[in-house]
């Protein structure tokens, strides 16, 4: 059976998509890279804003038109939320709520006697375990594996429809966890990334011996595998171990200076109507603490602009505190009501067009902290992880362009000749030069 894979929305969709091709590789199924050539789609919808909601729809639609013939199943936030009209789509013959996600792989398991073609089965070479994503960020690469640890929140964040969407906290074991990431390692992955709707949440929902935490996790995979880079995803401000921060310290080569530490917003005011668990005086200690402790640290967020009762002065005022905070990167919603939200049917609720310039003013104070940040790099020199293959030059026939990340999250490029690959290996390079939110530089090699 020949399946392809769509997401939408947040790395944990990317995660859960990898991990089900790896689980449909075992069963001798065959992933394939176009909707075109699929007996199968599965997508993997996001409904965490209306414009997500809206995007949702709008793939199942263009994954129809581009095959008209290949069944569909819906999964995902859009798909629990709205699942009948999730099953009305074109070709959508499966809708499979999150609580049915992780057997998604056994649900198709009926299409495989129709689908099944004996020629096209034996060109397959399953790779991957249950487990295993069989893909990575980046298209058709063994480099950076998202591994899904943890799902579901026990927050109640006003204006999030995830929590009900996704349910309560559920942690999968440590040792299960530090098994996968070592058999990423022996399938030739350089990165494995932890990723959950509550990744700082992890272990506490668990019995028992079997009980742990964030903290306790990412020290055994670091003590236990043979892990190259271990990269956190985002992480909610209040809820960090005493003595969280030492694990840099331990492990500087291999735990990535990069903290996605979502702030929401900048007034007490307004982290309260949200029932965000911090305020800004401890998110600015967290921050001071971090950068103190983790040297050449990159700090990210998400925030959310025209929340229902932010003023005039509410904005001036978290604004001055995004710029303080000096953040590389900002993700920035304006506010979306969620049908099933508090925030919903708070009063105050901003106008449209307020919102948008409000989003507009905050972009350009998160890209110039981002530019500032990243400024700040050029004449250093930081090890830098090469996806995929290098690109040959137009203009230089003998030189090949690539791309990757450093440790701490910024994107560089550089030319090497055309016999030196870079694929998925992790050398220093100096940074030269900042172009946009791009840093050029020289790979330093032996």
């Amino acid at each position: 059976m020949r399946v392809f894979l769509d997401q939408l929305g947040c790395r944990l969709n990317f995660s859960e998509n990898s991990t089900l091709a790896g689980r449909l590789n075992a069963a001798g199924h065959r992933i394939v890279g176009r909707a075109e050539e699929a007996q199968v789609i599965v997508l993997n919808t996001c409904a965490v804003t209306s414009q997500a909601a809206r995007k949702s729809r709008q793939a199942a639609r263009h994954l129809n038109r581009r095959n008209p013939d290949a069944r569909i199943a819906m999964t995902g936030c859009y798909a629990t939320l709205a699942p009948r009209e999730s099953a009305k789509f074109p070709g959508v013959e499966l809708v499979a709520d999150n609580s049915a996600k992780e057997m998604l792989h056994t649900l198709l398991e009926p299409w495989s006697a129709e689908f099944s073609d004996p020629d096209d089965l034996s060109r397959i070479q399953p790779h991957g375990t249950p487990f295993a994503p069989a893909s990575t960020e980046e298209e058709g690469g063994r480099t950076r594996a998202f591994v899904k640890v943890q799902d579901g929140c026990q927050n109640r964040c006003t204006f999030c429809i995830v929590t009900a969407l996704r349910g309560d906290s559920r942690s999968r074991t440590t040792a299960e966890v530090v098994s996968e990431v070592q058999g990423l390692v022996d399938g030739g992955y350089r990165e494995a990334v932890l990723t959950g709707v509550h990744l700082g949440a992890f272990g506490r929902d668990l019995d028992g011996g079997q009980r742990s935490d964030l903290k306790e996790l990412t020290a055994a995979i670091l003590t236990d595998t043979d892990i190259a880079r271990l990269r956190l995803s985002s992480l909610e401000p209040w809820e960090l171990a005493d003595g969280f921060f030492d694990l840099w310290q331990r492990w500087p080569g291999r735990l990535c200076p990069h903290l996605h530490l979502p702030l929401q917003a900048g007034t007490d005011a307004q982290l309260r109507r949200m029932a965000r668990r911090c305020t800004v005086a401890s998110f600015r200690q967290l921050a001071a603490d971090a950068r103190a402790a983790i040297p050449n640290l990159i700090i990210t967020t998400d925030l959310i602009v025209g929340f229902p009762g932010e003023s005039d002065a509410d904005f001036e005022e978290g604004l001055q505190f995004v710029e303080e905070m000096r953040f590389a990167h900002a993700h920035i919603f304006p506010f979306s009501a969620r049908t099933g939200t508090a925030a919903a049917e708070f009063d105050g609720q901003v106008k449209k067009a307020v919102k948008r310039e409000r989003s507009r003013r905050m972009h350009q104070v998160a890209a110039r902290s981002g530019q500032l940040e990243r400024t700040r790099y050029v004449g250093a020199t930081r090890p830098v992880l090469w996806e995929g293959s290098g690109q040959p030059l137009t203009d230089q026939a003998d030189t090949l362009l690539w791309s990757g990340l450093t440790d701490n999250y910024l994107r560089v490029t550089a030319q090497a000749p055309a016999g030196t690959d870079l694929s998925n290996r992790i050398t220093p390079v100096r940074l030269d030069e900042l172009h946009g939110e791009t840093l050029y530089g020289e790979p330093l090699l032996p």
